[in-house]
């Protein structure tokens, strides 16, 4: 539930594919790697990925506060199951922050499958947080990296601002935004996911889980 001094906001409405997200004046967008090599053709491409994009468009223009997120993994990144002899991608192998799975080379830094989506409209973007930059560590969430130490800095920049909501959406939902928004809750912001803008890798139910444990943490799935 939102805190009583919510009270002296005025409420918009961002609405349309099926989808309404009451905005407040201190709420912010995260927008989560809507890039080329998640989307048709990509790398990595997930299932319907290029469909989260208008709705995004429409959540982008109604929130205060919009961040992007961006995969940039530098070429011969751990997490690439190209650098382990006989892996194959989606295996998991054990590295010293613990299981990581492993995924075809993708969003590489510098690369047309790193850049966003072309359609995305990244100028309601006030932040880009780039992650997965460092060659050893891998980086789901937008608030910290795998090894679970590693601050992106997100949350304080955040706080800054007066935000104390935050609102999730994009690629994967299964992985990045389920990370994402985990963390975001469990820093203290509350903290919802908007299901319609975004769309998941499916591993063995991966989905299911992800909304579960969603769920688990206090997040909103709307």
């Amino acid at each position: 539930m939102r805190s009583s001094e919510w009270s002296y906001c005025t409420p918009r409405s961002a609405s349309g594919l099926g989808m309404t997200v009451s905005v407040q004046a201190n709420d912010a967008l995260i927008v989560i790697d809507v890039q080329n090599d998640f989307c048709a053709g990509g790398a990595l491409a997930v299932p319907d990925g290029d469909a989260v994009v208008t709705p995004i468009n429409r959540l982008m223009a109604q929130f205060p506060v919009v961040v992007l997120t961006q995969d940039w993994h530098p070429r011969g990144h751990t997490s690439f199951a190209s650098e382990h002899e006989g892996a194959r991608p989606f295996d998991t192998i054990d590295v010293a922050y613990g299981a990581q799975t492993l995924w075809p080379d993708h969003c590489v830094q510098g690369t047309h499958g790193g850049e966003f989506h072309p359609d995305l409209d990244v100028e309601r973007a006030q932040l880009i947080v780039r992650k997965g930059f460092r060659k050893a560590v891998d980086s789901y969430s937008a608030f910290v990296e795998n090894d679970r130490q590693t601050s992106t800095g997100l949350d304080h920049w955040l706080r800054g601002l007066g935000v104390d909501r935050v609102v999730c959406c994009g690629l994967a939902l299964d992985y990045c935004v389920r990370y994402s928004a985990e963390d975001a809750r469990a820093r203290g912001f509350d903290t919802a996911v908007v299901e319609s803008a975004c769309r998941g890798i499916d591993l063995d139910g991966s989905n299911d889980a992800a909304r579960q444990a969603l769920r688990t943490a206090g997040v909103q799935l709307i």
